[in-house]
């Protein structure tokens, strides 16, 4: 366990010295499946502590490095279907997600991308690619959330520092309450979204 976590801190040094670059690198294998549970937002926190003019960067970074480590499980999951998904929703757990993105849709995939609590968003990605999710919808709903997520983050960093962490805990109920808020904002619209697509595309 101590050579593990030498390793990991060995890992974030390197990342931290190539500044916005390694936080594209490790936001791109984190939302690949590799499990970095708070690696990225805590990168991105240790760039805009301590590089304050490279904060806005870092977190822009962030969103293309998850963005394109999403749309790489994304697209698996759409190429293998649903006999790949069967798979990684084994066990109660992934089945309850499964039935939940039945039910919400994209929803449960904006939910976690944007919540700087570790939630699940692996099996999410796999649903809406499986059930094949338009990809623009796909793209839209993470981009928005990341972007969110990882500027509020650059933004909290300059203004509290290494005390960013803290600030958070202290206010996890209005982060978590922000984030349903936007998850419903971002639902309504594509909904509505939706709705004057299919009126255009309806025969007179």
């Amino acid at each position: 366990m101590h050579s593990i976590s030498s390793a990991w801190g060995r890992f974030a040094a390197t990342l931290i010295s190539w500044g916005p670059q390694g936080l594209l690198l490790l936001a791109a294998l984190d939302s690949a499946g590799l499990p970095v549970v708070g690696g990225v937002d805590a990168l991105l926190i240790a760039i805009a502590t301590n590089n304050p003019g490279q904060a806005y960067l870092a977190a822009a970074l962030a969103v293309v490095g998850s963005l394109a480590g999403s749309l790489v499980l994304f697209a698996v999951a759409r190429k293998g279907g649903e006999v790949l998904l069967m798979k990684h929703v084994s066990g109660r757990r992934g089945a309850r997600l499964h039935i939940w993105f039945q039910r919400y849709g994209l929803i449960t995939v904006f939910i976690p991308a944007i919540s700087p609590l570790p939630l699940p968003m692996k099996i999410p990605i796999f649903c809406a690619g499986a059930l094949q999710v338009r990809i623009a919808y796909f793209i839209s709903v993470v981009a928005a959330a990341r972007a969110i997520r990882y500027f509020a983050l650059a933004y909290l960093a300059q203004t509290y520092g290494h005390e960013t962490f803290r600030f958070l805990l202290s206010h996890g109920s209005l982060v978590a309450v922000t984030a349903i808020g936007l998850a419903v904002v971002i639902l309504v619209g594509l909904r509505l979204y939706q709705r004057h697509q299919a009126a255009q595309g309806a025969p007179e």
